[in-house]
């Protein structure tokens, strides 16, 4: 029964929230910061812009918190409304493009990618042309099908799945790339 009183607690939070109650914003707001800050962060390297994406996503939250219907996951709406914040941020800077670039594969992977900091893979991410790093993100870790992506970024579903696979490609090999130079310095 603790899962329905935490459900209920929650709920009770929001509908303050939406009378305006600063404490349960502020409670709501630090309770899910520091999840919604990493989402910004996948979508835009700088962590200070990330922040103000985060911000004004919490303003839009607020805003849109009566919207809010109880169905599904809170977090997961919020997470929505960060990541649609940070593609119109990226659509309005015009950092969003859709490359038809190619690059020199290698398929052969000669490092076990488990030996791999989390700080070495979200560099690779980083590095992503801002396309290709779009529709990873939607689709790796954000779980967009393709046809959800390409509506969401006014692109064909054809145009999802090959950034998709260009990005992969192109973080297999710039994986290797960054593992030679790492063994080379050794």
């Amino acid at each position: 029964m603790k899962i329905i009183s935490l459900h209920t607690k929650s709920q009770q939070q929001r509908k303050k929230a939406i009378k305006g109650d600063r404490e349960a914003q502020e409670q709501i707001f630090k309770e899910h910061a520091p999840v919604m800050l990493s989402v910004c962060r996948q979508y835009v390297k700088d962590i200070h812009h990330a922040e103000d994406l985060m911000l004004q996503g919490f303003l839009k939250v607020f805003k849109n918190l009566e919207k809010f219907k109880n169905e599904g996951s809170f977090e997961g709406w919020i997470r929505k409304i960060m990541v649609n914040t940070c593609i119109s941020y990226l659509r309005k800077k015009n950092h969003l493009e859709f490359t038809d670039e190619e690059y020199q594969f290698n398929d052969m992977v000669t490092h076990n990618i488990e030996n791999t900091s989390v700080e070495d893979i979200q560099r690779l991410i980083d590095a992503l042309p801002d396309g290709y790093k779009m529709v990873f993100n939607l689709y790796a870790i954000e779980g967009y099908k393709h046809h959800e992506i390409a509506k969401k970024l006014s692109i064909s579903e054809s145009t999802s799945k090959s950034q998709l696979f260009k990005a992969r490609k192109w973080l297999q090999a710039n994986y290797i790339k960054m593992n030679r130079i790492k063994d080379a310095d050794r």
